[in-house]
C-alpha cells in the first residue's frame, strides 16, 4: 500500500502522508519520498507544494523507533565506532530532506496534527509551516530516548528560532502545541480551521508569483549563513540584473508606471 499520494489543485501539488501504522515514517516511506521529490521536481505545471498527513490528526509522528533500534543492535554487533573526524556520508533520507530546501519551488508544510523528530525535521525543511490548532505535539524530543535528532534538526531548527530556545527545546526533550510552536517561532502560523486550506491560500498565492524571482530569493536565503557576506551580496545583485530584463518584470514594471498596480498589488 502507498504510504503517499499526490494530487494538482491546479498550480499547486498537495503531497499526503498516510504512513502505517499510526502515522510512523519507516524504510517503505523512504524510497516514495525520493519519488516523490522526482514527480513535482520535474514537473513544469507544479510551481508550489504542499505536504500534509492524510491520517487524522497526525502529519507524520516521527520515524520508526523499531527501525532506529534495529539498525542500533547490528551497528553494535557489528563493533562499528563513530567519530565526527570520520562523518558518515549522507543517507537517502538526508539527500531527500536537502531536495526539498534547496528546491527552486516553495514547499509548504500543511501541520494538520502531530509532528516529532523526523517528521518535524521534514517541515522544517519546508519554507513555510502552518499549523493546525489543536491538542497536538510539535518538537524534536529524541534526547528522551538517548538519542538526538538526525536528519538536520538541530542545524536547520537553530537558524530559524537561535541557539537558546534550541538548546532549550533539544536538550529537555521538550515539544510544544500549536499555539506555543508559534511563539516560539517554529512554524509560521497556526490556524483555527483545517489547516491544507489555509495552506492551498499560500500555496496558490506563491504560485502566482514569478517562478524565477521566486527561487532566486529562495536559494538566496537559504544560502544567506553559508556564504561570506560579500559572496551573497554579490550573488544578490547578479541575480536581481537577471531578473530585471525578463518579460515579466519588464511587463509589471510598466503596469505600475502606467497606474495600472501598485508595488504592494499581491
Amino acid at each position: 500500500m502507498a504510504q503517499i499520494t499526490i494530487e494538482k489543485d491546479g498550480a499547486v501539488a498537495i503531497v499526503r502522508f498516510t504512513n502505517p501504522p499510526d502515522g510512523y515514517m519507516d524504510g517503505e516511506t523512504v524510497p516514495e519520498i525520493t519519488t516523490m521529490l522526482d514527480t513535482v521536481e520535474a514537473d513544469d505545471d507544479v510551481r508550489a507544494v504542499i505536504l500534509t498527513g492524510g491520517l487524522p490528526d497526525v502529519f507524520v509522528r516521527h520515524y520508526s523507533i523499531v527501525e532506529l533500534e534495529a539498525r542500533g543492535r547490528s551497528q553494535r554487533a557489528e563493533g562499528a565506532t563513530f567519530n565526527v573526524a570520520r562523518p558518515i556520508t549522507e543517507r537517502v533520507l538526508h539527500t531527500d530532506f536537502r531536495r526539498i530546501e534547496d528546491s527552486a519551488k516553495p514547499y509548504i508544510a500543511a501541520i494538520n496534527g502531530t509532528a516529532m523528530g523526523g517528521g518535524f525535521e521534514m517541515a522544517l525543511r519546508c519554507d513555510f509551516r502552518i499549523a493546525q490548532d489543536g491538542p497536538y505535539s510539535l518538537g524534536l524530543p529524541e534526547i528522551n530516548l538517548g538519542i538526538l535528532p538526525g536528519a538536520g534538526g538541530t542545524q536547520r531548527l537553530s537558524r530559524i528560532i537561535g541557539q537558546a530556545k534550541t538548546l532549550e527545546l533539544t536538550l529537555l526533550g521538550k515539544t510544544l502545541s500549536p499555539r506555543e510552536a508559534a511563539a516560539y517561532g517554529l512554524v509560521t502560523e497556526c490556524c483555527g480551521g483545517p489547516v491544507l486550506g489555509r495552506a492551498l491560500e499560500i500555496g496558490h498565492e506563491l504560485a502566482s508569483k514569478s517562478p524565477h524571482a521566486v527561487a532566486y530569493i529562495k536559494h538566496l536565503v537559504r544560502h544567506s549563513e553559508l556564504v561570506p557576506p560579500m559572496d551573497g551580496l554579490a550573488a544578490e545583485r547578479t541575480l536581481f540584473s537577471d531578473l530585471l530584463v525578463r518579460d515579466e518584470a519588464m511587463d509589471l514594471m510598466t503596469e505600475m508606471i502606467e497606474g495600472k498596480r501598485d508595488i504592494r498589488d499581491r
